[in-house]
């Protein structure tokens, strides 16, 4: 068989030694070189382009549910957590009788020992599901239902996880805390929310003064959405704003400032790329902050 195995970047130092197992099992192999984003970003054209049969796609758990071209196969990669320091940081937040428990997917066949954890420590614990995680208490970073959809129950949001990625996407008005999956180091990052919602406020207001806009459309499988992209364009038009859809697999900051026409960007690709509208030097509003500022305008 043909296959193409992708990685994400953190797994890429891993890339020949899984090449070398697949060939000693007669495959052909061949590997994906372009940056990986998450469970939503599959090397389709590479995967065309060497007439592959498969795509084994390593570090996340499967997450897009319609049909390809090519067949995937999703590959989880596994991080056991330190039970025991988990054990300990349970009880510092003695304080908190019902918690919201999350993590994501390198932790998430932990999930139910962790559970069990804090539930020894007489809290209540509460497990929602996400709209596009694949497993309950799993948290993405364009996804974060699994907390969302049973944080009005709790009293407080626990995630277990390496970093501040996903869990910013947790905007609850709730305190939350980060565990890491080694240390047990018990974080509050409250403040750090708030510091995002701020920039998202920033964001909003400049958009505001915006008269052109330029849609980003992915070309990514996870992401793309055509339908999507020529509402917004038609919904901004309406408003009297000038629109155009700029289509691409990823958007790289240097080419779009090239256009130099467009003074605001609306992305229907992953909605993080919103936080990043400092290196796009001009305002990225995604879907959320968009319908915001359609109803302001």
């Amino acid at each position: 068989m043909r296959i193409l195995l992708q990685f994400p970047e953190g797994l890429k130092k891993h890339a020949l030694e899984h090449a070398k197992e697949y060939e000693k099992k007669g495959h052909t192999v061949f590997i994906s070189s372009a940056p990986c984003y998450g469970a939503c970003d599959l090397a389709l054209e590479e995967a065309k382009t060497v007439k592959a049969d498969k795509i084994i796609h390593f570090g996340h758990a499967p997450f897009i549910k319609k049909k390809l071209p090519v067949k995937v196969e999703y590959v989880e990669f596994h991080i056991d957590v330190n039970l025991k320091n988990i054990r300990k940081s349970a009880s510092q937040l003695k304080e908190f009788k019902k918690i919201a428990l999350a993590t994501t997917v390198q932790h998430v066949h932990q999930l139910k020992e962790m559970k069990k954890i804090f539930e020894k420590t007489g809290k209540k614990v509460l497990i929602g599901r996400g709209a596009l995680a694949f497993y309950p208490g799993q948290v993405l970073g364009c996804d974060a239902g699994a907390v969302l959809s049973v944080s009005d129950k709790a009293d407080a949001v626990v995630f277990i996880g390496d970093g501040l990625f996903h869990p910013l996407a947790i905007g609850v008005e709730k305190p939350v805390f980060v565990i890491h999956p080694k240390s047990g180091q018990v974080r509050k990052i409250n403040s750090e929310i708030e510091r995002l919602k701020k920039k998202r406020k920033g964001i909003l207001t400049r958009a505001l003064y915006s008269k052109t806009f330029g849609i980003l459309l992915s070309t990514k499988p996870g992401q793309s959405n055509v339908k999507l992209a020529e509402e917004i364009k038609k919904k901004l038009e309406k408003k009297g704003k000038k629109a155009e859809i700029l289509v691409s697999n990823s958007f790289d900051p240097l080419s779009l400032q090239n256009f130099q026409s467009f003074e605001c960007y609306v992305t229907t690709a992953c909605p993080r790329i919103s936080e990043d509208s400092d290196i796009y030097g001009k305002p990225v509003l995604d879907i959320e902050l968009f319908k915001d500022f359609i109803f302001l305008i």
